[in-house]
C-alpha cells in the first residue's frame, strides 16, 4: 500500500473532523493464502442501530450467501468506522467490503485504501452523476452510492394557516423571510435549523451559501456574507430561536416536532418521525437566494472494496456490492434507510410507492457532494473554519463579514 503512516494519521484527523450528518470488528482479510472463494468475508457499516434480525442486517447476509460466502458484518458510528478502517488499513487487515459517509470516501482515497469502482468491474452508468460525483476523484469512482439523503424544509400547515401564509409563495430567501414575519406577527415561531459547531452546521449552512452562488474556496465572498447575514437576520429578529447554536440536526427536530414552528430545516430521514408528529405537515425545497431551489448536500454512504493484500478476494467482494446495489436490493434499502436512491429507474419505484417522497427526489437531483469540484480531502479544511464562523456571527461576537473573511484566512492556511 502506497499511504505512509504519516499520511493515515492526518487522515484519521480529517475523519474525525467530518461527524456523521444522518446519521469494526475484526478484518482478516489480508492473508494471500486466505480461501478467495469461499469462507468469511468481512463488512463494515455505519449502521449499529439494524442488527442481524433486521431488514437490512439480512440482506447483507443474504449477499454473501448468493455469492457463496458468509459474511460477519459490523455496525459503527460513522466516524468511528471510518478512523478504524484507516487502521485497520496500517495494519492490513481491511474489511473485505466497507459503506462509508461519502464525504469519507476522499480521505480514504488519499490513504491509499479504496479500489476504483473502474479496477473492479463495477457499473456506475445508471447513477446520478451528482450522488455518485461525492465519491469521484480525478475522473475515478471509489465506491457505489447505497442512497442519498439530503435536505428540505417541513412546514406545519396548521401554523401556515393559522398565519395565513401559503406555502407555495416560498420561491426566494424574500418570500421566505417575509412569510417569517408574517409568522410572528401571528404571535407563532418561525424556523429552527442546526448551526452547531460541528459538520451539522456547515452541512445546514450548505444550502443557503449555495443557493446564494457561493463557492467554498472563497469563503468571505460577498455571496457568502449574504448567506450568513441572512441567518443572523433570522436570529436577532426572533425568526430562528439562538438555542439553533447548539442544536444538533436531533434537537432541531425535536423543536419542530413540539408543533409551535411554522418551518424546520432537516432531512429525509425525518419522515418517520414526521408522520409521527400528531400535525398535518407538508415539504418544500430550500429556496436560492433568487428563486429555484438551492442547491443542498448530499448525505448517504458508498459501499467500497478496500485494497487487499490478497486480490483474488476482490471477485466475491465484487459479486456483494453489486448484489447490495442492484435495482431490486436498493429499492428494499433505501425504503429501510429513508434514502433516495442514487438511479431514476429505482427514484420513480419509491415515487409510485409513496409520492411524498417526489419532493425529497427533487431535491436530490439538485443535490451536490461537500467533496466535489475538486475539493476532496480540502473540505474538512473549509468545514471547520465554515462553522466557526457562523458561530461567530450568530452569537453576536463577529459581522457576517469579519466571520467569514477570518474562516477564509483559515482555511487557506489549512490548505497547506
Amino acid at each position: 500500500m502506497r499511504s505512509t503512516r504519516r499520511t493515515l494519521l492526518a487522515c484519521l484527523t480529517a475523519v474525525g473532523t467530518l461527524a456523521s450528518v444522518t446519521a469494526c470488528g475484526g478484518g482478516g482479510s489480508g492473508s494471500s493464502d486466505s480461501s478467495a472463494k469461499s469462507g468469511t468475508y468481512t463488512f463494515w457499516d455505519p449502521y449499529p442501530q439494524f442488527d442481524a434480525s433486521s431488514d437490512w442486517g439480512k440482506r447483507v447476509t443474504q449477499c454473501g450467501t448468493d455469492a457463496g460466502v458468509k459474511v460477519k458484518r459490523t455496525g459503527y458510528d460513522t466516524t468511528d468506522l471510518g478512523n478504524k478502517a484507516l487502521l485497520a488499513a496500517q495494519q492490513g487487515n481491511a474489511p473485505d467490503v466497507m459503506l462509508v459517509d461519502n464525504p469519507v470516501v476522499s480521505t480514504m482515497v488519499e490513504a491509499g485504501i479504496l479500489n476504483k469502482t473502474s479496477d473492479l468491474g463495477l457499473d456506475t452508468s445508471a447513477i446520478q452523476k451528482n450522488i455518485i460525483g461525492a465519491g469521484t476523484l480525478q475522473g475515478a469512482a471509489y465506491g457505489v452510492p447505497i442512497g442519498a439523503n439530503t435536505l428540505a424544509l417541513y412546514y406545519n400547515k396548521k401554523v401556515l394557516t393559522a398565519a395565513g401564509v401559503d406555502p407555495a409563495s416560498i420561491k426566494d430567501w424574500a418570500s421566505l423571510t417575509a412569510a417569517l414575519k408574517k409568522i410572528k406577527s401571528a404571535g407563532k415561531k418561525g424556523i429552527t435549523f442546526s448551526a452547531i459547531n460541528t459538520e451539522e452546521g456547515s452541512f445546514q449552512f450548505l444550502p443557503w451559501f449555495w443557493g446564494a452562488g457561493g463557492d467554498l474556496t472563497e469563503l468571505n465572498s460577498a455571496k457568502g456574507v449574504a448567506a450568513l447575514s441572512l441567518w443572523k437576520q433570522w436570529v436577532d429578529e426572533g425568526y430562528a430561536p439562538k438555542d439553533v447554536l447548539n442544536n444538533t440536526q436531533t434537537t432541531s427536530w425535536q423543536e419542530f416536532a413540539t408543533g409551535d414552528y411554522a418551518f424546520g430545516e432537516n432531512g429525509t430521514w425525518q419522515l418517520a418521525n414526521a408522520e409521527k408528529a400528531g400535525f398535518p405537515y407538508g415539504i418544500v425545497n430550500i429556496p436560492g437566494q433568487n428563486g429555484g431551489s438551492a442547491p443542498v448536500p448530499t448525505g448517504g454512504e458508498f459501499v467500497t472494496v478496500p485494497v487487499q493484500k490478497d486480490t483474488a478476494r476482490y471477485d466475491v467482494s465484487k459479486k456483494i456490492v453489486t448484489c447490495l446495489t442492484s435495482s431490486k436490493n436498493l429499492l428494499a434499502s433505501d425504503t429501510t434507510l429513508t434514502y433516495v436512491a442514487p438511479t431514476a429507474a429505482v427514484q420513480a419505484q419509491q415515487v409510485k410507492a409513496n409520492p411524498k417522497l417526489k419532493p425529497w427526489v427533487d431535491a436530490v437531483a439538485a443535490a451536490r457532494g461537500r467533496t466535489s469540484d475538486g475539493l476532496g480531502t480540502k473540505y474538512p479544511t473549509i468545514s471547520q473554519p465554515m462553522w466557526t464562523a457562523v458561530q461567530g456571527a450568530l452569537s453576536g461576537g463577529k459581522s457576517p463579514k469579519d466571520a467569514l473573511d477570518t474562516a477564509q484566512t483559515a482555511a487557506e492556511k489549512g490548505k497547506g
